[in-house]
């Protein structure tokens, strides 16, 4: 509790973190934690009594999974003074570069908390005790982070205020304006129940193109005007006010209708039946008719005119499709029906967004088509590749479900599949993937006819295919109970999983591996049908066979390699086309209707995905006599008694459900997924339980001094670890979310544009040479540098630290080539380079008898260095005071260095001030110096 000026705040934190739980389950603990609260109803019922709540899920991505670990979390520190500001915070993203603030402020948090989230509330609460006021404390904070954020804090100080703030683009923060409210959520279905109007915050805008220091935006809500514009306010990340008005205001095109399970026991079951009309609405509308050809009909907006003018052009040599997980393996089909039309103009490839961004990006991509595909739109891997291939010129193309998402907003043309709007709720996407490919199929189509490549005649027959698949997919929905059967017959019993596919079906093979990875639990191996011989047979797998739409030769050589799997004790399970008979060799065979070849491989996913439902469904019901057992010795507890008794009760009662479990474990059907150590103790536990004598039996077996009570916890505990082995929520998956909002920052990939970065690269030094720390210096010093007029480069040998070190020109540019050097005389490694080598930071400096401003550039491998790159530059005389302090919060810290001298005599740091001197003297001349600028003047008598 707090108390002041007027106003007394209560906190109150409620959490749940689990490894594995089922959709809701965070809700339920919420909703009950709260409900049982009698010291929350007792004060919300008060006369004026006002609410503000900050609710947060998401898994650990920093630290481990845990109470402590979860959102929000609070200002407090070990030994802190109780008069400290409260604060709590909740982050989506990571915090980079956590652990150096942690270091820098010297926060003393407690050890089981891990997670980076931690800093934001403990940092702003230090700032705003030292003076500065909540909302300048908070932008100041946030602006000392790295990496991709979307941040909420509230203040018990002042809890009628909430701050929010988003940098990067793997985020979104959207604020509902309803009434006499705000709703804030990560994506615009979060708001929309209560309300259609809503303003989206931009982690990527720039108040000022000429600092970097401004990109990001925050945001503070009032509460006492709550539900209003006005009651927002809205500033860059350099404080500089953006007038946020109407105009801001965005309306929702969403709602929550699709949110509903019905009569379906899980959403997976509810969004695989719901999978043909979502393919079918992704086609409709977009299907033309010319001169007795289908073509894809796609205006504008998803296709602009300057992207088809560059494929008629033959400006656009590159197309990349991208995405992560099922929207990377839509991908490749597209790639797939793509290069059945395109020729070798043009290059067509698809990866995962990281590997883009990580590997493939070029400085000039105006010859590279991106097309980005994400269910959600908010993917942070996709999110950030797209803005880092968009700021090198590429153009991008968007398949993506959700309308206002991010990653709608950051495209040039979007297709979006279904209607937009077609919510998935289970995190094992499948309803999304098939639209996808439809989509996919669609902007092949149209890409091809705008290159002029391809038939007319090849479209149309593809097209003709699409609008035959939703009927097949409904046809083999009807086929779940003889894929169920297969499932409960197979999978259960077999600890390794493998899934196959050539041609189109190796596309069917990579998703249904996926979708059987993330229900079952397991990790699958995907590989070539053909190539499988070669690999793992060694583990006597269950292999399910991609197979649909294969015909003559290909074919008979997938019956031969079937025929060799089941030879090798494997257990082959393959979907083909209705009517093939040539793979009697395997286990069961699941059918489905002739469709195009070109299409088929739809049907074989779709049967994988029905299987892995099934299956982790019979995986799950394993569980069922374990659960029956935990459930006896609860329900004795519950009804009360001393130990014996209990002990008695549960020893009567849980027999049935044990003797199970027994018979199910001795013909095999946990031995694909109990772990034998797990089996062994909950099989002795229950031996102990059901003796003659429980408590001898006990101590004989665990050494253990024996009473009811320590028997009872063990088989509990043994119970509870066997019973988690086994679960298989479906709808939720342990250590996955649905929508991801972590992942690669690519921090160094902004970098590399700067100037002066590119002056250093250009000089001859190798990327790897430079360490992100010295990156990223040389990347806030480029704003300060007007023009690099010159370079030398040295090589450096030997042991810096032992003083033994020597120093060689390696090459020199510019105005370098006609200056003397010390070195050329003398390979010692001395003085400022020794420093420089030593100490391996970037070092800005002035010449002691030419004045000239030179910034020196350590290289190295690992722990040593290896060079020295010394650039001759001209700083601009003066800049702008935001522009300044970003510079010198880059480099040295000098920014923090300087503020600590001037207000260690002043009492205060006047920031304007920075644009009045001279930029060199700001980064070269001693602090106690350029201190003096900032000294009020004495007076005498």
């Amino acid at each position: 509790m707090r108390v002041g000026a007027g106003i007394r705040a209560w906190s109150f934190v409620y959490k749940a973190a689990a490894e594995i739980g089922e959709l809701g389950d965070n809700t339920r603990a919420m909703r009950q934690a709260v409900a049982n609260d009698a010291l929350l109803r007792l004060l919300v019922s008060q006369p004026g009594a006002r609410l503000s709540v900050l609710g947060h899920t998401r898994w650990a991505s920093v630290g481990i999974i845990s109470e402590a670990n979860a959102h929000p979390v609070n200002s407090e520190e070990i030994d802190a003074d109780a008069a400290m500001p409260y604060l709590v915070s909740a982050l989506n993203g990571d915090v980079d570069n956590h652990a150096d603030i942690k270091v820098r402020n010297g926060l003393k948090i407690a050890e089981p908390i891990t997670t980076d989230a931690k800093v934001i509330p403990t940092v702003v609460a230090r700032k705003n005790a030292a003076g500065a006021d909540l909302v300048s404390a908070f932008r100041q904070t946030v602006g000392e982070f790295d990496g991709s954020v979307a941040i909420a804090t509230a203040s018990a100080d002042k809890p009628n205020t909430v701050l929010l703030a988003l940098r990067g683009s793997g985020q979104g923060l959207y604020v509902g304006i309803a009434e006499d409210r705000f709703i804030v959520a990560s994506e615009p279905y979060g708001v929309v129940e209560e309300t259609l109007r809503y303003v989206r915050m931009d982690g990527e805008a720039l108040s000022d193109a000429s600092n970097p220091s401004s990109r990001g935006q925050v945001i503070v809500l009032d509460g006492d005007r709550a539900g209003t514009v006005g009651g927002m306010s809205m500033l860059a990340y350099d404080g500089t006010d953006l007038g946020l008005n109407e105009s801001h205001v965005a309306i929702a095109e969403v709602t929550t209708r699709d949110i509903d399970r019905g009569e379906h026991k899980h959403f997976l079951a509810k969004e695989i039946g719901e999978a043909p009309a979502s393919f079918r609405k992704t086609l409709r509308g977009k299907i033309g008719e010319r001169d007795g050809n289908l073509f894809a009909s796609l205006d504008t907006s998803v296709v602009p005119q300057h992207v088809i003018d560059a494929l008629a052009a033959g400006k656009i040599a590159r197309i990349r499709v991208i995405g992560q997980g099922t929207a990377a393996i839509a991908g490749r089909s597209l790639v797939q029906l793509l290069r059945t039309f395109v020729d070798h103009r043009v290059q067509v490839d698809a990866l995962p967004a990281t590997e883009l961004s990580g590997f493939q990006l070029q400085l000039d991509m105006s010859d590279t088509l991106v097309i980005a595909i994400s269910q959600s739109g908010t993917t942070t891997d996709t999110n950030r590749t797209v803005d880092l291939a968009r700021s090198r010129g590429a153009s991008v193309l968007a398949i993506v479900n959700r309308r206002g998402s991010e990653l709608a907003a950051k495209a040039d043309g979007v297709l979006y599949t279904s209607d937009g709007r077609d919510v998935e709720m289970s995190v094992a996407s499948t309803k999304a993937f098939y639209s996808q490919v439809s989509a996919g199929a669609l902007l092949a189509c149209a890409l091809s006819s705008a290159l002029g490549s391809g038939t007319d005649a090849a479209r149309h027959q593809l097209l003709t295919a699409l609008r035959t698949v939703p009927d097949a997919m409904n046809r083999v929905l009807e086929m779940r109970p003889q894929i169920a059967q297969a499932a409960r017959q197979f999978a259960p019993a077999r600890r390794y999983w493998t899934v196959v596919g050539n041609g189109f079906n190796a596309v069917a093979a990579e998703e249904v591996r996926i979708k059987l990875s993330e229900l079952s639990y397991k990790s699958i191996a995907c590989d070539i049908t053909e190539d499988k011989k070669h690999i793992d047979l060694s583990c006597e797998p269950m292999i399910f066979v991609c197979a649909a739409g294969l015909s003559d030769g290909t074919a008979s050589d997938v019956a031969k390699e079937i025929a060799i799997f089941r030879a090798h004790k494997a257990l082959p399970i393959v979907v083909a086309t209705q009517g093939e008979q040539r793979f009697d060799a395997a286990a069961a065979v699941i059918s489905v209707p002739q469709v195009d070849p070109s299409v088929a491989f739809i049907l074989s996913v779709m049967v994988g995905h029905i299987f892995g439902y099934e299956a982790a469904l019979a995986i799950d019901a394993l569980a069922r006599p374990l659960r029956a057992c935990r459930e006896v010795v609860e329900h004795a507890v519950e009804r009360g008694g001393i130990g014996s008794e209990l002990l008695i009760k549960v020893r009567a009662e849980i027999g049935v459900p044990a003797t199970r479990f027994f018979d199910a474990l001795t013909t095999g059907d946990y031995d694909g997924n109990l772990e034998p150590s797990t089996a062994v103790r909950v099989v002795t536990m229950l031996r102990d339980v059901m003796a003659s004598d429980p408590l001898q039996s006990f101590q004989n077996n665990t050494g253990k001094i024996s009473s009811p009570e320590a028997l009872l916890d063990d088989l509990t505990s043994s119970l509870t670890r066997s019973i988690d082995e086994l679960t298989r929520p479906v709808d939720a998956i342990k250590h996955q979310a649905k929508t991801v909002t972590v992942g690669i920052s690519r921090s160094d990939e902004g970098l590399l544009d700067r100037a002066l970065v590119q002056a250093v690269l250009n000089a001859g030094v190798a990327r790897d040479r430079l360490s992100y720390k010295t990156l990223k210096i040389i990347a806030d010093l480029d704003a300060a540098v007007a023009s690099v007029v010159g370079f030398t480069r040295y090589s450096i040998e030997g042991d810096v630290e032992g003083n033994a070190a020597t120093i060689s020109v390696v090459d020199r540019g510019g105005i370098a080539r006609e200056l003397a050097s010390r070195v050329d005389r003398n390979s010692n490694l001395v003085g400022t380079k020794h420093r420089v080598a030593s100490d391996r930071n970037v070092l800005v400096a002035r010449g002691r008898r030419d004045g000239r401003t030179v910034i020196f550039v350590p290289e190295t491998k690992g722990s040593l260095t290896t060079g020295i790159t010394l650039l001759h530059v001209l700083f601009h005389d003066r800049l702008p005071a935001a522009v300044m302090r970003t510079v010198l919060q880059g480099y040295d810290d000098r920014f923090n260095r300087l503020v600590d001298w001037v207000t260690e005599t002043e009492g205060s740091f006047r920031e304007d001030r920075l644009a009045e001197v001279s930029v060199a003297d700001l980064l070269i001349s001693p602090i106690t110096e350029t201190a003096d600028h900032w000294r009020t003047p004495t007076t005498g008598n």
